[in-house]
């Protein structure tokens, strides 16, 4: 019966049968791969003590590795009971401090995978004591132990992590250069961020989408014209990545920064492809449970916006007058003042005529038209004094309706 009968069957015990016995050393590391995909199996700690086994026991370095492979693979405590029996540790009560100290041994494993696995581990227990150990791994021959040594300092988020981390991301791996620079935009300290900025330009677009999306935590507007250089990228991914960035970088600086670094944007945005950055604007408004996103993105898209995609941003903008947040709703009404034009007078007569719509969303939108209505606004506002009964349409239709020529 062939190895893939045997796993479609769910017969396990065959497969350890194969592992341990088989002659072949491809037999066998194929038995030991497959035995990985039995998580829920009602044999599993047979399946984990056969891979233990294995893993420690078998000369071929094909077997071994497979079989490290699938413990990770299995979770929960079966890689740690391999670490633990190969580093002659005793996990004692489970204590996290006992669990990184096997894994932190079994950095130094002769197999790479064991290595690879003892990273994870390291990452998953957050002992951020074990970092100068991971740190020692960023040398590693093997550039998968490299990757993973630098992601387990990203889970850590320990800055000790910092120098060892800038210097991976000049590695040869793209790989290992994407954790490193996911890791350091994790760290977040000055040093980290600043080390990220060259990387916006890194030939591997995975990686210069991890660094682009780390440019939204600096506190100041030092990646401001990295992120505009992005929004040009070949990469839609990069460039929509650019845009969230942007984003979050006005809600993450100071508030007595806010104003100069709000107008740097606006000024470097509107040098670039309009589409490019009003697309993934209009989605982040949209679709963020943000808040401070969804300000931001209100505000930005009445000052960045042209002709091309004007009317799906004046319909985003005039929704966003029903966001819960009531500052979202003023920022959208704001900007719909900035755009003007018939197409915003016409949305937002539709929004003042919708009864069903919230009554502040309503309102908002009576406030906006007192700014960009003609002679068609002002009428309906004045029939809508007599109308309405709400306190708060009433009071924005007669600040309105006196900046339109007075009742008739």
């Amino acid at each position: 019966m062939s190895l893939y009968q045997l796993e479609r069957d769910g017969d396990v015990q065959e497969l350890i049968g194969v592992m341990r016995r088989s002659d072949k050393a491809e037999l066998r590391a194929r038995a030991a791969e497959l035995l990985g995909n039995f998580e829920e199996h009602d044999d599993r700690a047979d399946v984990v003590n056969a891979l233990v086994s294995v893993a420690s026991d078998d000369d071929s370095a094909a077997v071994t590795a497979a079989a490290v492979d699938s413990l990770d693979q299995l979770g929960g405590d079966a890689i740690e009971q391999l670490i633990a029996e190969m580093a002659g540790v005793d996990m004692g009560d489970g204590a996290d401090w006992m669990k990184a100290q096997a894994f932190a041994k079994a950095l130094d494993a002769a197999v790479p995978e064991l290595r690879m696995a003892a990273a994870n581990g390291l990452g998953a227990v957050e002992e951020a004591d074990a970092v100068p150990k991971l740190a020692e791994r960023f040398d590693d021959p093997d550039p998968r132990v490299r990757a993973r040594a630098a992601r387990a300092c990203g889970q850590i988020a320990d800055s000790r992590a910092t120098d060892g981390l800038e210097g991976l991301l000049s590695d040869d791996s793209a790989t290992v250069r994407r954790e490193a620079a996911e890791a350091l935009g994790s760290i977040g300290n000055r040093q980290a961020l600043s080390a990220l900025l060259p990387l916006y330009q890194d030939g591997d677009e995975r990686v210069r989408r991890v660094a682009v999306g780390a440019f939204g935590n600096f506190p100041n507007a030092q990646p401001v014209e990295y992120l505009v250089a992005s929004l040009t990228d070949d990469s839609p991914a990069v460039r929509r990545t650019a845009v969230y960035s942007l984003v979050e970088l006005l809600a993450n600086v100071p508030t007595g920064q806010s104003h100069e670094i709000r107008e740097t944007v606006v000024e470097q945005l509107s040098e670039t492809d309009d589409r490019n950055v009003v697309v993934p604007l209009v989605e982040i408004l949209e679709e963020s449970r943000q808040a401070a996103q969804q300000r931001n993105t209100a505000w930005l898209l009445g000052r960045v916006t042209e002709l091309e995609e004007r009317d799906r941003v004046v319909d985003a903008l005039v929704s966003a007058l029903s966001a819960d947040d009531q500052m979202t709703g003023q920022f959208a009404a704001t900007s719909l003042a900035e755009l003007g034009g018939d197409a915003v007078e016409d949305r937002l007569l539709d929004l003042v005529d919708d009864t069903g719509a919230p009554d502040e969303a309503r309102a908002q939108a009576v406030f906006t038209l007192g700014k960009v209505g003609g002679e068609r606004a002002r009428q309906r506002i004045d029939r809508l004094l007599d109308e309405t009964e709400s306190e708060e349409i009433r009071k924005r239709a007669f600040s309105a309706i006196s900046k339109l020529g007075g009742r008739g």
